[in-house]
This record gives structure tokens, sequence and C-alpha cells, in this order.
């Protein structure tokens, strides 16, 4: 129960990864205010998992890829608590097109939606936490798109990788504040949005053909951000984390040893 007697706000947090992250802080003893875009569906169905933990959870709708929406989210936050100890920001929005057919408009939707979010509810809780005066922990949900040049995925590749290096930034701004702030890089995760994107079939074959043979779950990554959450990393600020089971790796591996 390493986090007990904290309190984590987790964006985007009603199914997937956030959802992940949320209940994964709540195992290691946090309560959890959790955050989905207005009439969410999945929100509630969050909440009440928390709660089956044993840990209080509050649910928030609001829509964080804009700064009035943020404010509305940190507001509603403070109403419910008096504080906030961990943030993990984890708006996304993903658009993929051939970057010659790309569509201006949808090119700064992605990054709005992705980097710039990020900034808005970082920053608003930052404060927060500095008004409280004994730190805090801030973890940004980056992704391997932000290392490998995906084709398709100009916008969100370009955001996320935007996303690390504010990371680092936000991280030596506020180290004298105790504060600090990492990012998690997930692989190939196994949330309802892939299964929404590809059919069953397509995720067990292309699974496979990853090292660790297989997709990562939310859990896993939830776990790291438990960890970047806890007093045990309180010495790592301004790193970026992996949780990939190798993906970014995946067409290194030769398929037999080179001859000598």
């Amino acid at each position: 129960m390493r986090l007990l007697n904290k309190t984590a706000l987790v964006t985007g947090a009603g199914r997937g990864i956030g959802k992940g992250c949320a209940l994964e802080l709540a195992r290691d003893g946090a309560d959890v205010i959790i955050n989905d875009r207005p009439d969410s569906p999945d929100l509630e169905h969050a909440v009440e998992a928390v709660r089956g933990l044993g840990r209080s959870a509050h649910g928030i709708e609001a829509d964080v890829f804009s700064r009035k929406g943020c404010e509305q989210l940190l507001n509603a936050t403070l109403e419910r608590t008096d504080r906030i100890d961990v943030l993990v920001s984890n708006p996304a929005y993903s658009s993929r097109a051939s970057f010659l057919e790309y569509d201006a408009e949808e090119f700064e939707n992605v990054v709005r939606r992705t980097l710039v979010s990020g900034f808005h509810m970082s920053q608003l809780v930052a404060r927060q936490m500095v008004r409280q005066g004994d730190g805090g922990k801030i973890i940004f949900i980056s992704s391997v798109q932000a290392e490998m040049p995906l084709a398709h995925s100009v916008a969100y590749g370009a955001a996320k990788a935007g996303l690390n290096h504010m990371t680092q930034t936000i991280a030596v701004e506020l180290s004298s504040h105790r504060i600090n702030v990492n990012a998690i890089e997930p692989g190939w995760t196994n949330t309802p949005g892939e299964h929404e994107t590809f059919s069953e079939k397509t995720i067990e074959r292309e699974g496979g053909r990853l090292p660790w043979g297989r997709l990562g779950t939310v859990a896993e990554v939830g776990r790291t951000a438990a960890f970047l959450a806890s007093g045990d990393a309180d010495y790592i600020t301004g790193t970026v984390i992996p949780v990939d089971g190798g993906f970014r790796f995946k067409d290194c591996r030769a398929a037999e040893p080179p001859q000598t």
C-alpha cells in the first residue's frame, strides 16, 4: 500500500490504459479521481471498479482537450478533495492517414488533443501541488511512437515526441518543488480501442510476432504508473520509461545468428 493516504487524478480513465492506471493506483492504496469525456458510457464502471478495491473514487466528466475543460476538472476535483498528490495525464487522439493526404486541420486537432491538452492539465495541477508545498508526482502517458516514425501517424508521433520533451522540461523546472515528472511509453497494448480497430485474428497474429509474443496489458502500464507515483521513485524525474515488451526492437531480430 505504497500510496495510502494519497489522492490521484487520472484523465481519460473510463477504459483502456487510463482505467488500468486508476486500478493499479488504487491497488497500491490511492484514492482516485477518475475523469472521462462528457457523456462517457464507461466512467461509472471505472468508478465502481476502483471502489470494489476498497478505495474512494469519484467520477468527473470533463473535456480535457480544452483549457476550459481542464480548469473545470481541477475545480470539480478540489470540491471533492483538498489535495492532489498524483496526476496521470492520459489525453490522446489519433487519426491515421498518409502524409501527402493528411488534412491540415486534423493535424492540428491531433496535436492539440494529444500534446497541448497535456500542457494545460499538468500546468494547472502543478500549480496546485506547489500551493500544497510538499511535492507531487506527474506522469504522462506517451507512446513508443514518439521514437518510432511509423507511417500514416505523422501527427500522433510528432505530438508524443513533443510530449516526451515537455516531460523533461517540466521536470527540470519543477525539481525545486520536489515534483517528479516522468512519462510512460506503452507499446501495442490490449485495449478496447485496439479491438475496435483491428480484428481478433490480426491482433493474435501480429501480437505473436512481437518480441514478447503478445500485446501488453493495461495493468502492466498501470503498475509502472503506480511505481512512479510512489516514494520508491522519489529519485526518478525527467525519465521516459517504455513499457512495450520490446516493441521498439521488433524488426531488429535476425532470423538466424550471422555467420562468422
